[in-house]
């Protein structure tokens, strides 16, 4: 379990994209060494980045999905984690080990060469325990705005706690914390972390501009009356919001491929119907959470992580199709089953 773990709160703070290229190295190596395919290494580490990049705040999906729906991220954390465990365990290791014995993928000649030079390379690395509270930081934080709006009484300190618990904050003081114990405390000069901070901001214009392209596409369809036609139509459907929102989000995803803006459309097409009833925060986090599982499910050849997987493994289409777009609509299933179970209990 604990490895799984690890790769899970890895992807917490960064994007599937970035997780993978920081921690692919550790599956070429593990492959060079077994003679295994790299499935069965990559796929159990591709689940637990795909899980947190879908399912648990601070990515950019799930909060965006938590802003538009009103849901509490105290909840939306906690069934992120509740629904995202069973289904990382499920397509990682148990279909990991499946696929990794039906399809050998063999580790690429110039990656096997570059990788034995790394491997004599060794450094001065910060320490496990550092790496972790850094990680953990802005999560305890938005935990913390959370509890303190819950149980203080109305005065400075519960502002102060909901003012370093928003996300923005939390998200910027755990940056602060990092560029002063990685960067000032080992070395590095201001011009350094300057460039490392520009060059880290590169990936992210990228992440805006399809989260912004996503909420115009769902704020046209709200504003044009589609979603309110969609709205009217699934409300008389009979069918459980849950689903409604899993098979929304699901539609999106398989027709335009970003899981991102899956989400975003999604959740712009559920809020009229959410709008109509009172909910409570732990129905409304199951809702996000289900249209998180939809936007998840059926990664093909539109979608960029494909082909980055695809790519950074060296597999032909086919093999990515059995076993990284099977692995996701492994997590989306798995991880909407756990939520339809939940929303039995909570009204």
């Amino acid at each position: 379990m604990g490895p799984r773990v690890y790769r899970l709160i890895v992807a917490i703070p960064v994007f599937l994209d970035v997780a993978l290229v920081i921690l692919i190295p550790i599956v070429y190596s593990l492959a060079m060494r077994t003679g295994k395919s790299l499935l069965f290494y990559a796929i159990p580490l591709l689940a637990g980045l795909a899980v947190a990049h879908s399912f648990v705040p601070p990515t950019p999906g799930p909060i965006a999905i938590a802003s538009m729906l009103g849901v509490d991220l105290a909840w939306m954390l906690l069934f992120g984690f509740i629904a995202g465990i069973p289904a990382m365990i499920v397509a990682g290791p148990l279909f990991g080990r499946f696929i990794g014995n039906r399809i050998h993928v063999p580790v690429p000649e110039h990656i096997r060469e570059r990788a034995e030079a790394e491997e004599q390379a060794t450094g001065d690395l910060p320490s496990f325990k550092l790496i972790l509270f850094i990680i953990l930081l802005p999560l305890i934080l938005i935990l913390t705005n959370t509890a303190g709006e819950q149980i203080l009484n109305e005065g400075v300190f519960q502002q102060v706690l909901m003012f370093i618990g928003h996300p923005f904050v939390a998200l910027i003081i755990a940056t602060l914390f990092a560029l002063h114990f990685l960067g000032r405390k080992r070395g590095l000069t201001k011009q350094q972390l300057q460039d490392m901070s520009t060059k880290a901001l590169e990936p992210a214009g990228i992440v805006i501009l399809i989260t912004g392209a996503g909420g115009v596409f769902s704020e046209v369809l709200i504003q044009s009356g589609v979603g309110d036609v969609m709205g009217d139509m699934m409300a008389a459907s009979g069918f459980p919001l849950v689903l409604l929102a899993f098979l929304i989000a699901t539609g999106v995803r398989v027709a335009q491929g970003s899981a991102t803006v899956a989400m975003l459309t999604a959740a712009g097409l559920i809020s009229p119907i959410v709008g109509l009833v009172d909910l409570s925060q732990p129905s409304l986090a199951l809702i996000a959470v289900a249209i998180a599982c939809g936007a998840t499910v059926l990664s093909h050849v539109n979608d960029s992580g494909f082909w980055l997987v695809n790519r950074f493994l060296g597999m032909s289409e086919k093999d990515t199709l059995k076993s990284w777009t099977v692995m996701e609509t492994i997590i989306g299933v798995v991880g909407f089953l756990v939520v339809f179970a939940l929303s039995f209990f909570f009204n």
